[in-house]
C-alpha cells in the first residue's frame, strides 16, 4: 500500500513538473521574440472602417454610468461608430441602461440599449442577439468595470486595415483598484503575467493565442466564419477563440494599449470569476482537444502549447491529490527519492512568470511584488474552489453562467456593500483541508520529515486564510 501511495504521489508531481516546465518554454519564447514590432499603418479618418462598441451588462447599477460614459467618449468618427448597451439585467441596471441611451441619444450618439425578455445563453447569448442588429465592420467589447481610453479605437483599428487575416485584436487589461487590498494586488501580479508575458508569447510565437471576453475588437466576418457565439460554455470568449484560430484566422495581442478594469474586490466573487474561468477552460479542452491535436495549419508545438494551456487549471487538483496524500505518507514515513528535487527545479518557471511580468511593465515593479507571498499563499487557497468547478465541467451537461459583481471605483460608490453573494459551502472543504494540513505539520516535525513542511505550511495558510476571507465577508454582506 505505500508503494502503491508512494508512486502515485510520485506520479502527481512529476505532471505538475510538465506545466512548471511550459513556464520555462514560455520564459525562453519570451525572450526570443521581446524584440518583435507591429506598427500600425497610417489610416485617414476618411478610410477608417465603421465600428460597433458592444457593453454587456448584468446587473451593474454601481458601474454602469462609468462604462456608458467611457464608450461615448473614445475617439472615432461619430459616423462610424454604433455603442450597443447589451443589456440582460433584472434589476434597476435595466432602467440605468435605457435611460443612459435615450440620453446620449439626444445628443447625437448612435447608441441603443439591447434588452431580452429571457436570459438565454448568458452573455454570450446576449452577444450573439445584438450582433444581430450590429451595423459595424469590426466589433469592439467592454465588460461592465472597464473604462477604456478615449485613443483605444484610434490605437487598435488601423492594424487591421492592411491584413484582411487578421480577424481579433486583444489589448492589456489594466488595474483601476490594483493598491485597494492585498487581494487586489495579488489578482493585478496574476493577470499581468498572463498579458505581459503568456499572450505576448502565444501571439508573437503563434500559439493559439485568444480573447479575454473584454478589451478585445473582432472582425465580424471572423465570427461569423467561426461560427458565432456559443453557449455551450461559460468561457465563450475562449470557445470562440479556439473556433477562429482553426478557421485560420490572426490574432495580435497589443501589449502597448491598456484598457483599465475593477479588479474583484471580495474573495467570494474572486472565487466566482476564478471557478468560471477554471471551468470553461476545461470545457474548451474536452470540446476542442481532438480538433487541436489534429489540425493540419499548426505545428505540434503550438497544439501542445494550446492543450496544456487550457488544461493548467487541472493543477489545482493536483495540489490537493498531493496534500491528501503527503500526510498518509509521513505517518508510514515513506522518504522519498533525492532525484525528486529535479521536479521542483521544473517548477521554477511560473513564479519566474510572475516577476518578469512584473519587471516588464512597471518601473517600480519591486515594490509589487511585496505582495508575492500572498500570491503563492491565495494561488494555494483556491485549490478546492477551482477543483470543484473543474470536476463540474466534465461531470454535469449544462452549467449556470455566474456573474462577478462589481462594486464601482471611486468616490462613495467604493464604501458600500452591494450585491451580496450566497453562502457557498466549498469554505467548509476549505476548512477541513487547513486542519488536515495542520495535523500533516504535526506529524512531519515529529518524524523529522522537513521537506514536506513547505507544501503543509502553504496549504494550512493557504486554505485557512481564503476560508477566513470568505466567512468575513458572509458575516459582514460584503460583495
Amino acid at each position: 500500500m505505500i508503494q502503491f501511495l508512494g508512486s502515485l504521489y510520485v506520479l502527481t508531481v512529476a505532471a505538475m513538473s510538465i506545466y512548471g516546465l511550459l513556464g520555462l518554454f514560455t520564459i525562453w519564447l519570451y525572450w526570443r521574440h521581446r524584440h518583435d514590432t507591429f506598427p500600425a499603418p497610417a489610416v485617414a479618418p476618411a478610410d477608417l472602417p465603421t465600428v460597433t462598441v458592444q457593453l454587456p451588462t448584468y446587473n451593474e447599477r454601481y458601474v454602469i454610468t462609468q462604462l456608458v460614459e467611457a464608450a461615448v467618449s473614445l475617439d472615432y468618427p461619430r459616423d462610424k461608430l454604433q455603442i450597443q448597451i447589451v443589456d440582460d439585467s433584472t434589476d434597476e441596471t435595466a432602467q440605468l441602461a435605457a435611460a443612459l441611451a435615450a440620453q446620449y441619444q439626444q445628443q447625437g450618439v448612435n447608441i441603443t440599449c439591447v434588452q431580452r425578455a429571457e436570459r438565454v445563453g448568458y452573455k454570450a447569448g446576449a452577444l450573439a442577439n445584438a450582433l444581430q442588429q450590429a451595423t459595424g465592420e469590426f466589433v469592439a467589447i467592454f465588460d461592465a468595470d472597464f473604462q477604456p481610453k478615449p485613443d483605444f479605437l484610434q490605437e487598435t483599428i488601423p492594424h487591421f486595415c492592411d491584413n484582411p487575416r487578421l480577424g481579433m485584436i486583444q489589448a492589456r487589461w489594466g488595474h483601476l483598484n490594483v493598491d485597494e487590498s492585498p487581494l487586489t494586488a495579488v489578482q493585478a501580479i496574476a493577470l499581468d503575467k498572463h498579458f505581459a508575458m503568456e499572450q505576448t508569447v502565444r501571439h508573437r510565437a503563434n500559439l493559439f493565442p485568444k480573447f479575454n471576453g473584454a478589451a478585445g475588437i473582432w472582425r465580424r466576418v471572423s465570427i461569423d466564419d467561426a461560427g458565432g457565439w456559443l453557449d455551450d460554455t461559460v468561457c465563450e470568449d475562449l470557445c470562440l477563440s479556439t473556433r477562429a484560430i482553426l478557421k485560420q484566422w490572426e490574432f495580435r495581442f497589443l501589449t502597448e494599449v491598456e484598457a483599465p478594469a475593477e479588479l474583484p474586490v471580495s474573495m467570494n466573487a474572486y472565487k466566482n470569476q476564478q471557478a468560471r474561468w477554471a471551468k470553461g477552460s476545461m470545457q474548451c479542452f474536452l470540446k476542442y482537444g481532438r480538433a487541436i491535436l489534429s489540425t493540419p495549419y499548426h505545428t505540434i508545438g503550438a497544439r501542445l502549447y494550446a492543450l496544456l494551456s487550457m488544461s493548467a487549471y487541472i493543477t489545482h487538483i493536483f495540489i490537493l491529490l498531493l496534500l491528501l496524500l503527503q500526510v498518509p505518507l509521513i505517518y508510514l514515513n515513506y522518504h522519498f527519492s533525492p532525484y525528486m528535487v529535479v521536479f521542483s527545479i521544473a517548477g521554477v518557471g511560473q513564479p519566474v512568470l510572475f516577476v518578469l511580468g512584473q519587471r516588464v511593465l512597471y518601473a517600480d515593479w519591486g515594490r509589487r511584488l511585496r505582495h508575492f507571498p500572498t500570491l503563492l499563499i491565495i494561488a494555494i487557497g483556491m485549490a478546492p474552489n477551482n477543483s470543484r468547478a473543474l470536476i463540474e465541467a466534465a461531470v454535469r451537461r449544462t452549467h449556470e453562467f455566474v456573474r462577478t459583481p462589481k462594486k464601482g471605483f471611486g468616490g462613495q460608490l467604493a464604501n458600500q456593500n452591494v450585491y451580496k453573494l450566497p453562502f457557498d459551502w466549498i469554505v467548509l472543504i476549505e476548512l477541513f483541508l487547513a486542519l488536515y494540513a495542520s495535523l500533516g505539520l504535526g506529524l512531519a516535525l515529529q518524524k523529522g520529515q522537513f521537506g514536506a513542511l513547505f507544501l503543509l505550511s502553504t496549504c494550512l495558510l493557504g486554505f485557512g486564510y481564503v476560508a477566513y476571507l470568505s466567512l468575513r465577508e458572509i458575516f459582514t454582506q460584503s460583495i
